[in-house]
């Protein structure tokens, strides 16, 4: 898997860019927005380059195919929209396949039984090496490859390799450095935007201090828990730090880890500071952590929720405006500057055929990302997305800032860890931090238990 990160991981100038995009954040997220679901236009539309042009695809009548991801909700419905668009240019007839975590062992069952669909979109690097190394993954063919190579840059496309080999279209991106707050709970305690966790403690207790609970937490779901620890130890740590640790070169019982916890203690382990405390929060899922922080009039459950640009989708479904009701800065920095944590999912084709690749390459091209970015609640790696389509000035700012990034960009540690580690419920690092929510004070405990799990993952 090392073979897969090592344009990203070598890049020495990480840190500095790093610094300047998450300024940039600083500077470009409370522009005011206008309603998350405003601007989105006819989900039939097409953008495209900014020439105009659109992708070549196929007559496929009479062809069917099927696509698998964990999506539900309003982000399913969203890219069924972009697969409705697939199958009025080409005549194929798509379904989507409802799949549950971990995605790989769902694939596997369905593999088994003689019915894999054509396409799954794999939320995890290391999920497309397993897919690989099970031979279930086909590799792209010459136009899905030169539709990446002319609207991605090369970060973008090697993390969709494995080798020298190109499985994957990261189709979905995501800005993981993201704190959304309750406006009115914001005016009503007097509390300001921090730039530093120090800042961010103080605007916590001001919060609490007025008569709301300070944060949401979806500790049901364990990656929102990854998440967290990430974006403190990247900023922590460093850059370096987080690459060997992702790869497994430090052991979780390196001090740095220590250090990460003992920080992100100062909230877990702050009485009344997570919405329902930490068995509240484990029974959560990430869609209700957004909802209940932004329903409730002026008392809410919680006055900030950390998360992703796409928890604006749930942010909609609350009733909630982005730029009015709901606003966001990026993730305070802990050391020398913000975090900038990117997640994504992957369309990686497991049985072969002309239509497949089609939709591989039409997943790949502007066309497709333009239909959802106008939906919002969306983020695409695509540099050749209009920055107009996204459908209000905050979504579009986070848009430009992944884009204007280029390469500089860390990706969520926990999934490029083997899924057994950093992706499967119940085990691995999300039940380790589940545990660690439930118990702050344990941090040897929790780094022995991350060190014993991820042994066994990596293989020693």
């Amino acid at each position: 898997m090392r073979s897969t990160y090592s344009t990203i991981r070598k890049q020495t100038a990480a840190k500095a860019a790093a610094a300047v995009l998450a300024g940039a954040l600083a500077l470009t997220l409370t522009a005011c927005g206008g309603d998350d679901d405003s601007g989105g236009g006819d989900s039939n539309e097409t953008g495209g380059t900014e020439s105009g042009t659109t992708v070549t695809l196929p007559k496929l009548n009479g062809e069917s195919l099927e696509v698998a991801a964990v999506w539900s909700g309003a982000e399913q419905d969203n890219f069924k929209k972009v697969l409705a668009e697939f199958e009025k240019r080409t005549g194929a007839k798509v379904s989507f396949v409802p799949a549950q975590d971990p995605i790989v062992n769902f694939l596997g069952s369905k593999i088994a039984g003689g019915q894999p669909p054509d396409i799954a979109m794999l939320p995890q690097p290391g999920a497309i090496k397993q897919a690989v190394d099970k031979k279930w993954a086909k590799p792209l063919g010459a136009e899905a490859k030169a539709e990446l190579a002319k609207n991605y840059s090369q970060g973008w496309q090697d993390i969709g390799k494995v080798g020298s080999e190109q499985y994957g279209v990261y189709y979905k991106a995501a800005n993981k450095s993201l704190i959304w707050y309750n406006t009115q709970v914001f005016e009503n305690a007097g509390a300001t935007e921090p730039k530093t966790w120090d800042e961010l403690l103080t605007a916590a207790q001001t919060i609490y201090d007025s008569g709301v609970t300070p944060f949401s937490v979806g500790g049901a779901e364990g990656w929102t828990l990854t998440d967290w620890f990430e974006n403190i130890y990247l900023s922590q740590a460093g850059p370096e730090k987080y690459d060997q640790l992702a790869q497994h070169e430090i052991k979780w019982t390196d001090p740095s880890v220590k250090d990460a916890l003992t920080t992100l203690a100062q909230v877990w382990g702050k009485k009344d500071y997570v919405a329902g405390g930490a068995k509240g929060a484990l029974q959560t899922d990430f869609p209700a952590s957004v909802t209940q922080t932004f329903t409730g009039g002026d008392q809410p459950k919680a006055g900030m929720v950390y998360e992703g640009d796409f928890a604006q989708v749930n942010i909609g479904t609350a009733g909630a405006k982005v730029g009015t009701d709901a606003k966001v800065f990026p993730f305070p920095a802990v050391g020398d500057s913000s975090p900038v944590v990117s997640g994504g999912d992957a369309a990686v084709i497991l049985k072969d055929s002309k239509a497949a690749q089609a939709l591989a390459t039409f997943l790949a091209s502007p066309d497709a990302a333009t239909i959802q970015a106008k939906l919002g609640g969306y983020l695409s790696p695509n540099k050749n997305v209009d920055n107009s389509a996204y459908p209000n000035p905050v979504q579009q700012k986070i848009a430009k800032a992944l884009v204007d990034s280029g390469d500089d960009f860390r990706f969520d540690m926990s999934d490029q860890a083997p899924q057994a580690f950093g992706g499967t419920p119940g085990k691995g690092e999300w039940k380790a931090l589940q545990d660690f929510l439930t118990n702050p004070k344990d941090i040897a405990g929790t780094q022995a238990k991350l060190e014993a799990d991820a042994a066994a993952a990596y293989g020693g």
